[in-house]
């Protein structure tokens, strides 16, 4: 069986930094940004929350009844997270599998702490 693992290093997850940090640059702060944006789903939170709970990549398949979408609605919401690079997709024939990126995942914890003045 031929499986392609999907990654994107460039995504926005892939350089978030934390917000209180003093002198964020635009980048990061687009950055952050778009991965808020890419969260900023019920669907998509739902999704990062079975992901999380799962402990092993979950076919798309199997996403469709647990979220109540259909197969391209599930497929379109995974694109977005796979681009906002907080999950890895691998084919398996002809499905796709999705996990967190446990690296994103720890990062992610880190956007919200703050540097200095406030904690």
């Amino acid at each position: 069986m031929d499986i392609d693992v999907v990654v994107r290093d460039d995504a926005p997850a892939a350089c978030c930094v934390p917000i209180g940090r003093d002198g964020i640059s635009d980048g990061d702060v687009a950055a952050t940004a778009a991965l808020f944006k890419a969260l900023g789903d019920p669907h998509r939170v739902r999704v990062v929350n079975l992901l999380a709970v799962s402990g092993e990549p979950v076919c798309v398949c199997d996403l469709t009844d647990r979220l109540g979408l259909s197969q391209p609605t599930v497929s379109f919401h995974m694109k977005k997270l796979v681009d906002a690079g907080l999950l890895e997709r691998e084919q398996r024939g002809v499905w796709a599998y999705y996990s967190l990126r446990p690296d994103v995942i720890e990062r992610l914890g880190q956007v919200l702490r703050f540097e200095g003045g406030r904690s």
